[in-house]
């Protein structure tokens, strides 16, 4: 199962949502936040890859993952993922992550990705997002 899709190195930063779709020259709903979580009884990593308007509901997050969670500091993202906060892309982690994915993201049939450093990304449809990281969609806005 191969991907033909190419890493594109940018000038300006895409460390956030905003940055991103500017220096890409997208919407800001096209992008993929990689946000990773950490279940509170099992410090077990989750990722969500939200689109880049949303803001996530930490509810939802938690009852999609059938355990309460929290934001993963800085080490433990880096620890999971092998990547620092601003350029975690949504596949190729250290360790394999359960991944739950935005239903608003199905709505473009372009969306942009990190690609594991601040100035890297790359091009995706939301059929390869899910078939890449074996995400679960489900409605993740407040």
């Amino acid at each position: 199962m191969g991907f033909s899709n190419q890493v594109v190195q940018l000038a300006a930063t895409t460390r956030t949502a905003p940055e991103a779709a500017r220096a890409i020259g997208c919407r800001v709903e096209q992008i993929c936040k990689s946000l990773v979580f950490r279940a509170k009884s099992s410090e077990r990593p989750l990722l969500v890859i939200a689109s880049g308007v949303n803001r996530v509901d930490l509810a939802k997050v938690s009852g999609s993952a059938s355990v309460p969670v929290e934001m993963a500091d800085a080490d433990f993202v880096r620890q999971h993922t092998g990547y620092s906060i601003g350029g975690v892309p949504p596949v190729g982690h250290r360790t394999k992550l359960e991944t739950l994915i935005d239903e608003d993201l199905l709505l473009h049939s372009s969306i942009w990705a990190a690609a594991g450093h601040p100035h890297a990304v790359f091009e995706l449809t939301p059929a390869e997002l899910i078939q890449m990281s074996g995400g679960r969609v489900v409605k993740l806005k407040t």
